[in-house]
């Protein structure tokens, strides 16, 4: 199954959106021919040879890609095995999100349209969406709930800073989920001159599909990069933090083919036990969100769950179609990281190798360090850096009970 499952993955989305069971529009009336828009204009464009160009062009000249895979040298001694860390952290803006946020503005003009609209977690898209719109002079607004705003106040200023209008949102959790709801309702009243980015792999067709192709530089790179210092070989392993699920579909998409085992790490929260986790692909069941067919955190009316993380980024009761698909098939396996193990490994990084990832990031990095990955000495992993952890150190600072003002 696995394999004819791998095969399948490889055309997918269908036309309808769907990967296997899972994605596709469910969205109101107002918001289909937008989207059909926004579909017709992305196809045409990834067969554009000028819009690859200029993507690329940032990609290399603002962004600073390619980023580098560096060895974990004092990781790798510790574990016996080979540490390779894939640095998006590395990037402008500091995180993975710039490589999508750069495609969608080049859709958007491209399409016409001079008003840019975003959800933000971490604060991560908000700001990268917030840089490349001031790089082209286009008005934007980000939707970010009250409490990702009080956790991620650096965040927020250096979008502000950018010219960007932060919209505080205070219903619901005032996380995540609540902040793209917002984002959603506000775009279907201007639809005619705005485009609404959204900043992982999540939404409606084509969303996910459009994320995962302005993400898979991530594995491109990577993949090229282990193979020519390793001899043309795979790495035995590849790990990813998932919330939407953006990173990790960016990174394991070029691997899927491949014999690298992928692993995605989704947040435990307080323990699975406790309620207070974000493991969508764990705990979750079939349900629709924010326009998508997937696996939500649910009550059993069918409700969905508020989830909880110590990590902005990964605070979101759902998870993109095409991860839920991967999982089915059991081509990636997603296991939850709690909220202890991912600061234990945040230091664990930063005080071995002098890289402070960003709280998402240390849940990847925990699997390395608190779980049986499975590799036998002299094997090696990827890890990718998904971003860095200045925007995180207030809310490590509290946690250790360190007081920063």
């Amino acid at each position: 199954m696995v394999q004819e499952g791998i095969d399948m993955a490889a055309k997918m989305p269908d036309e309808r959106g769907h990967f296997g069971e899972y994605g596709g529009m469910f969205v109101p009336e107002p918001l289909v021919p937008a989207l059909q828009e926004i579909q017709r204009e992305l196809e045409i464009c990834l067969q554009d040879d000028d819009f690859l160009q200029e993507y690329h062009e940032l990609l290399r000249e603002y962004v600073g890609r390619p980023t580098p895979l560096s060895y974990a040298r004092r990781l790798s001694e510790e574990l016996g095995i080979n540490v390779w860390l894939k640095r998006e952290d590395l990037n402008h803006t500091g995180a993975h999100k710039i490589n999508n946020a750069i495609g969608q503005v080049l859709l958007a003009r491209r399409m016409g349209k001079s008003k840019i609209i975003a959800e933000t977690g971490a604060g991560q898209h908000g700001v990268a969406t917030a840089t490349v719109c001031a790089h082209f002079g286009l008005s934007c607004r980000v939707f970010m709930g009250e409490e990702d705003i009080a956790r991620q106040r650096l965040n927020v200023f250096r979008m502000e800073l950018l010219g960007a209008e932060v919209v505080p949102v205070s219903s619901g959790s005032k996380t995540l989920k609540d902040a793209t709801n917002e984002a959603i309702r506000t775009w279907v009243s201007c639809v005619e001159d705005s485009y609404y980015i959204i900043g992982s792999a999540v939404g409606p067709h084509p969303y996910p599909k459009m994320v995962r192709e302005f993400q898979a530089i991530i594995g491109k790179e990577a993949r090229r990069q282990f193979q020519e210092k390793n001899n043309g070989a795979d790495p035995e392993l590849v790990i990813a933090c998932v919330g939407g699920g953006s990173n990790a579909i960016g990174i394991f998409h070029e691997f899927l083919e491949s014999s690298s085992r992928l692993v995605g790490l989704e947040a435990g929260g307080l323990g699975l036990e406790s309620g207070e986790h974000a493991a969508t692909i764990t705990a979750g069941e079939f349900g629709v969100l924010h326009g998508s067919a997937s696996l939500l955190i649910q009550d059993s009316n069918g409700q969905v769950v508020l989830p909880h993380s110590i990590s902005a980024g990964l605070d979101y009761p759902g998870i993109g179609p095409e991860h839920a698909y991967l999982k089915k098939i059991g081509r990636v396996r997603y296991v939850p990281v709690t909220d202890a193990q991912a600061l234990d490994a945040f230091q664990w990084l930063t005080q071995k190798e002098g890289i402070l990832p960003a709280l998402e990031t240390s849940h990847a990095l925990a699997y390395l360090k608190s779980f049986d990955h499975g590799l036998s000495e002299g094997e090696s992993v990827i890890v990718c850096v998904s971003g860095r952890g200045d925007k995180d150190v207030h809310t490590i600072a509290d946690y250790l009970g360190k007081d920063l003002k």
